[in-house]
């Protein structure tokens, strides 16, 4: 069983797809790790960001993996290692949607997320619409900036103001990616916790009976 969980930056969609996996007892795969992988990747080795051909000829050599862990969750590796720890921060927030507006890029990262086997709950922008197009089922979840900037507050040394204008500009960057699958179900999130979403996307699951 293959679940999809789209949306904008900081709409939630990570917690949610972790504790829903976990409910659900099958895999979470977080796909947004490759692309920040692939900023740090790039930001390290001073490559430009515009440049697709330097940046698809970096990640063709690399040895970037996304990795199953035994709790249910993933984890980035470059040549063995974890880098999992170093791919939120600001910098990466602030490049990672340059890195990801490239369509080849986009090609790399999506080839290398359909070969996750087995069943699984993923989070990202347009998981449901373009890469998991026959996913059992698709959500996409919805806030305001305001909230979203709210909830990201905690991880981020900046003030809410400051917060709201790179969520703003960050979703302008990332409308192209966007887009819900047609057959997605849309969860406004503004007003609900956390365990909400999660209670009422699994209530929609168990009411299909696919697992």
């Amino acid at each position: 069983m293959i679940i999809t969980i789209d949306g904008p930056a900081a709409s939630g969609k990570s917690s949610v797809a972790q504790l829903l996996a976990k409910k659900l007892k099958i895999a979470f795969v977080s796909s947004g790790l490759l692309y920040r992988a692939a900023t740090y990747l790039a930001l390290k080795a001073d490559i430009n960001l515009e440049n697709e051909i330097l940046l698809l000829a970096m990640l063709n050599e690399s040895e970037l993996r996304l990795e199953p862990e035994p709790n249910n969750s993933h984890k980035i590796t470059l040549s063995g290692q974890d880098i999992s720890k170093y791919l939120h921060t600001d910098k990466i927030d602030a490049n990672v949607s340059i890195l990801a507006k490239h369509p080849k890029v986009r090609d790399w990262v999506d080839e290398r997320l359909k070969t996750t086997k087995g069943s699984f709950v993923i989070e990202g922008r347009d998981m449901g619409a373009k890469v998991f197009t026959n996913a059992n089922y698709k959500f996409y979840l919805s806030a305001s900036p305001e909230v979203r900037a709210a909830r990201r507050l905690d991880e981020r040394l900046i003030d809410l103001e400051e917060m709201i204008a790179q969520l703003i500009a960050r979703d302008k960057k990332d409308y192209k990616q966007l887009k819900a699958a047609n057959d997605a179900i849309f969860i406004a999130t503004d007003e609900l916790s956390l365990i909400e979403v999660v209670e009422t996307i699994f209530k929609k699951i168990a009411h299909g009976k696919d697992f």
